[in-house]
């Protein structure tokens, strides 16, 4: 389910370790499709993070799909999903110099 959208948002979460925006396993990238979201799980570093351990989530939080539990950051990203419905995705960094936007292709 969600596949290349969990590819998207997998990778789109390394660039943020290759871009150094990020520090241990803080900052993430989401993206959404329909009524759901993928997002990266909690805790999980990034030099040890898959594909499958992406999330996917309904816009109200529950899990459809993973093994891991979503982002701590994960209501912030559904409120905005929610106030934003055209909103496709959400990067969150951790840069200790000014931001870089990654984007994902809109579905």
């Amino acid at each position: 389910m969600f596949k290349e959208l969990k590819e998207q948002v997998f990778r789109a979460n390394l660039d943020l370790v290759k871009y150094n925006l990020v520090i241990f396993a803080c900052g993430n990238v989401s993206a959404r499709d329909g009524d759901c979201i993928v997002i990266k799980p909690s805790g999980v570093e990034y030099d040890k993070m898959k594909v499958d351990d992406m999330v996917i989530l309904d816009l109200d939080g529950n899990k459809i799909e993973g093994k891991y539990n979503p982002s701590s950051d994960t209501p912030t990203h559904l409120e905005l999903y929610k106030a934003f419905p055209n909103m496709k995705g959400i990067t969150h960094t951790h840069s200790n110099y000014a931001s870089h936007l990654l984007k994902l292709v809109a579905r």
